[in-house]
């Protein structure tokens, strides 16, 4: 039996502070996480720690709080810490923007959560991002590498993903 949380999605505006203020906050988790992940070798590479944030600001807080979450984390990662390096931005933020809207559109559709539905959320933006990747490099090693290497982040990411959602389903 699959463990379904009602959940109640967000959807802030564009004119709203709190828009703002969570898309911060979700920006600079998307910058320190990242860093700790970077002391282990490879760790970017397993963990995917840019995306982390990125899914809970989406799925809980709307489109518009995720793509900024999205846009800017890589951009101010790669000004602070030159990573990711200039010609993997493209990739990044083709991936974590459609991180964003996956994670919106199943929030908004189903609200509830589930480990269903953030592994779809997952699952897709890697699938899709994967295609992406592979059409801007020409290179399908590089498009598959999460599905090979990123294999524990992307669990990390639906598992503790799920369980903070879950833990913040009915904040209003």
């Amino acid at each position: 039996m699959m463990i379904v949380s009602q959940f109640r999605p967000l959807n802030l505006s564009v004119i709203n502070v709190r828009t703002y203020l969570f898309a911060t906050l979700f920006i600079a988790g998307n910058i320190v996480l990242p860093q700790l992940c970077h002391l282990i070798p490879e760790g970017g590479k397993i963990f995917l720690p840019i995306y982390f944030f990125t899914l809970i600001a989406a799925y809980k807080f709307g489109l518009k709080v995720g793509l900024l979450t999205a846009v800017l984390s890589p951009l101010c990662n790669h000004l602070l810490f030159g990573m990711p390096p200039a010609g993997m931005l493209p990739v990044l933020l083709v991936k974590s923007s459609l991180l964003a809207v996956c994670a919106a559109w199943v929030a908004k559709q189903s609200k509830a959560v589930s480990l269903l539905h953030v592994a779809v959320v997952v699952l897709a933006y890697q699938l899709f991002g994967g295609v992406a990747e592979w059409a801007l490099t020409s290179h399908f090693s590089a498009a598959i590498q999460d599905f090979k290497i990123g294999f524990p982040g992307m669990l990390l990411q639906i598992i503790l993903g799920w369980a903070i959602l879950k833990k913040i389903a009915n904040y209003a």
